[in-house]
């Protein structure tokens, strides 16, 4: 949907390859991209990619310091679609949901949530104790979502980009930016062998379909235990 504004906020958390991925496909929908990059977010896409702050920059439409409280993203007047903090360290999110607006990222993020926009957080950390339970349940609470990017294997990843898709497809249904292309779980399929559509791609659904049958015949489990 052309014409919608997103707001990306880059942390230091593990996971540079996120944002990457994210703002690529984001360019392809025709949304204009505001990004806030930390200095930590910096560094850590350096150290897991090689790339540079200025390619990243080079994927968005606008790019604010973090440190510019007075930029429009501050304010609940400039209008936004929603806003993703990716990947989303557990300082950033422990800030976000006890209002310590410190810097832009997390200004912008209790701006999103004071004016009742989508916030979309891909909590980077493993595993949790409990203060990160609480800080994530007390932004669910005044209406975030908690989007950690954890992958889905039901459309068989080969691939590090699957694995990373798997994730950034998900956020981009949050925002109403929907991939068609996207491969989708509609099921098993039936015992009448009706194929069930995984994906556009015919090859991709009847490698799933036989899977699925494969993996429901009990003849075909080496460790059937046939005492039960």
């Amino acid at each position: 949907m052309p014409g919608l504004r997103i707001v990306v906020a880059v942390t230091g958390a593990s996971g540079a390859v996120y944002p990457l991925r994210l703002l690529e496909r984001l360019r392809r929908t025709g949304a204009e991209i505001h990004l806030v990059l930390s200095r930590a977010g910096e560094k850590t896409l350096f150290l897991e990619t090689g790339r540079k702050a200025a390619e990243l920059k080079a994927l968005a439409h606008h790019c604010w310091p973090m440190e510019d409280i007075s930029a429009p993203l501050a304010s609940g007047s400039f209008r936004t679609d929603g806003m993703v903090v990716a990947p989303c360290s557990i300082h950033t999110l422990s800030a976000i949901a006890w209002g310590i607006s410190s810097n832009l990222i997390v200004r912008a993020a209790d701006v999103t949530l004071k004016e009742r926009r989508r916030l979309i957080l891909m909590v980077r950390e493993s595993p949790f104790h409990l203060g990160h339970l609480r800080a994530m349940t007390a932004v669910a609470e005044m209406g975030g979502i908690i989007a950690p990017p954890i992958p889905g294997f039901y459309n068989q990843p080969s691939t590090i980009e699957d694995l990373v898709d798997s994730s950034v497809d998900r956020v981009l249904d949050l925002l109403g930016l929907a991939d068609e292309d996207v491969r989708r779980w509609s099921g098993p399929p039936s015992a009448a062998g009706r194929d069930r559509v995984v994906s556009n791609n015919p090859a991709v659904s009847n490698n799933k379909d036989q899977s699925s049958a494969d993996a429901s015949d009990p003849e075909s489990d080496e460790c059937a235990d046939d005492s039960d």
